[in-house]
């Protein structure tokens, strides 16, 4: 009677798009093509996929296992196993709570970004003029139009995390907006989520493929694109970039959340979990892949701008010093002259060295930018530079908001299926309860909307759950291999799904897995500790 009493997904469709939807977040499009940059372009594609199928699906199907077996929340879940594992259920719950705290202040972010896109000048394609009207604003010029925008526009930044502020109010508007949008749609619980993961679990691909016919369009992609797929072997010898492949693969499919239990929980007993487990998992890594070619698409574009800017500079300064004819120089031959002009006027040519820039097209693709510089500033700098901006801005940040939101889903659920499990709660009805959770955390979370709440959700987004992760997940995976025992397990599988899991799925959870947790573990722990004080970037108005 119990497991009949139970809401359930209307079919398997929707937890399969809520898994999509959750697991497909920012982080698949800001941070995977920052990692690709930072080692080794195609050549990160290795690791990165070896460890999805060593660690990524093994461990998402041992998740969805555990909830759709024990159709409840995670600490239920882990208390039926052993009652001593309560707790882990209890930490996958304070995990997501953190991450709860803070995740809405990026969907507050693209709110603000998207009300400001319906402008005839995007605010941050021009530098605002000073209170005298002399000129642009100094910390606008020094820095750059984007720039500015989002560190004293958006976040009205303070120089250091001491330095408190009152609450920026438009900051705080977008804040509740998200939240409220956040409640409605998990306010009836399985119901209305399942409803909603139609829509945020597919509009973003609609962008995606957009952008993507759009960006390929674009004068200089082909550079970005190719610098992407050529892959810097040499890159494999390094240990940092076998780390980075796992922890990308590990949360990115938000293992460890308890989220997964959580939507699992809701399925019919007898549901084919293993394969959607295996689709959930290679959606997303090529998710990540896909949104990489448009990311290094834009790259290349804003690259290619750039170094011709650069070359435009240099071009004027030489005929200009040099009184050369307008026609004289093109930006073709530009490195020509210089060398041309260095040998025959070596003294004129000493005066300007200084004010020159060495225009290189590689190293401007070299800077990699990873987070909100990417999401917010590198794109928006790319975005003022197409044709019909705005509606590429408001298409950009509606797709921001579809990954957020969908992840956010995950995050909430994975709060209020395991405390909707004890009985003094479960009397409330879903709206009330839902409402609580969603307000506890918007009011927790208006910290962020001060001026040194970027530093805080810094803070929140090193600390708050990347260690605590690899410390549940290592503990879950030990409890299925040997304390509930992997015959058992295999049993469970079997009553489910009517077959066992083969070798493969064996041989990950009980050797291959825990062992590369625990290097994991170690290498956090290492870095950790020789890292020395940790510091964080700050904004200084003056330069």
């Amino acid at each position: 009677m119990e497991k009949d009493a139970r809401p359930s997904w209307d079919n398997p469709t929707q937890f399969v798009l809520a898994c999509v939807s959750y697991a497909v977040g920012l982080g698949n499009v800001w941070r995977f093509p920052y990692l690709c940059q930072s080692h080794g372009g195609g050549g990160f594609l290795i690791p990165y996929l070896l460890m999805l199928v060593l660690e990524g699906v093994p461990l998402f199907y041992l998740e969805l296992a555990i909830g759709q077996k024990m159709r409840s929340g995670s600490i239920r879940a882990w208390s039926n196993i052993s009652p001593y594992l309560g707790g882990l259920g209890l930490a996958s719950v304070v995990t997501s709570l953190y991450l709860c705290l803070y995740y809405n202040i990026i969907n507050a972010w693209s709110f603000w970004y998207l009300f400001h896109s319906f402008q005839s000048v995007l605010p941050w394609s021009v530098c605002p003029i000073n209170s005298n009207r002399t000129g642009p604003i100094e910390e606008c010029e020094k820095a750059s139009s984007t720039q500015y925008f989002f560190y004293r526009e958006t976040l009205n930044i303070s120089p250091t995390i001491e330095e408190n502020g009152g609450i920026h109010m438009g900051q705080a508007l977008c804040f509740v907006l998200a939240w409220l949008i956040t409640y409605l749609f998990v306010v009836r619980g399985v119901k209305s989520t399942g409803k909603v993961v139609y829509f945020t679990a597919t509009f973003p691909y609609v962008v995606l493929v957009i952008y993507l016919i759009r960006g390929i369009t674009l004068h200089g992609a082909a550079n970005g694109i190719k610098y992407m797929f050529t892959p810097k072997m040499e890159e494999l010898a390094n240990i940092s970039t076998w780390i980075n492949a796992a922890t990308q693969i590990f949360f990115s499919l938000g293992l460890g959340f308890g989220s997964l239990v959580a939507f699992a929980s809701y399925n019919q007993y007898n549901n084919n979990f293993e394969r959607q487990a295996i689709i959930v998992s290679f959606i997303n890594s090529g998710t990540s892949i896909f949104a990489s070619i448009v990311t290094f698409a834009i790259y290349g574009f804003k690259a290619t701008v750039n170094y011709e800017n650069c070359l435009e500079r240099t071009r004027v300064l030489l005929m200009n010093t040099f009184d050369l004819a307008e026609d004289s120089i093109s930006m073709d031959n530009v490195f020509d002259w210089i060398e041309k002009l260095n040998a025959t006027h070596p003294l004129q040519f000493a005066q300007i060295a200084d004010k020159y820039d060495d225009c290189n097209l590689e190293s401007e693709l070299d800077t990699a930018v990873e987070g909100t510089g990417l999401a917010f500033i590198v794109y928006s700098e790319a975005i003022k530079n197409m044709p019909l901006s705005q509606l590429w801005s408001v298409l950009y940040f509606i797709m921001l908001l579809l990954l957020g939101m969908g992840s956010m889903l995950g995050n909430v659920t994975a709060i209020i299926t395991p405390l909707r499990d004890f009985k003094m709660l479960s009397h409330m009805s879903n709206e009330l309860f839902n409402g609580l959770v969603c307000l506890f955390c918007m009011l927790l979370g208006l910290g962020f909307t001060t001026p040194p709440g970027n530093y805080w959700f810094t803070m929140f987004n090193d600390y708050g759950a990347t260690f605590s992760l690899l410390f549940i997940v290592l503990i879950e995976v030990i409890t299925v291999s040997y304390i509930y025992g992997i015959r058992r397990f295999e049993k469970d599988i079997e009553d489910m799904i009517g077959h066992r899991p083969n070798w493969y799925w064996k041989t990950m959870w009980v050797v291959v897995s825990p062992v590369l947790l625990i290097a994991l573990f170690i290498f956090y722990i290492i870095n950790y500790t020789m890292g020395g004080t940790p510091t964080y970037q700050a904004w200084d108005k003056e330069l």
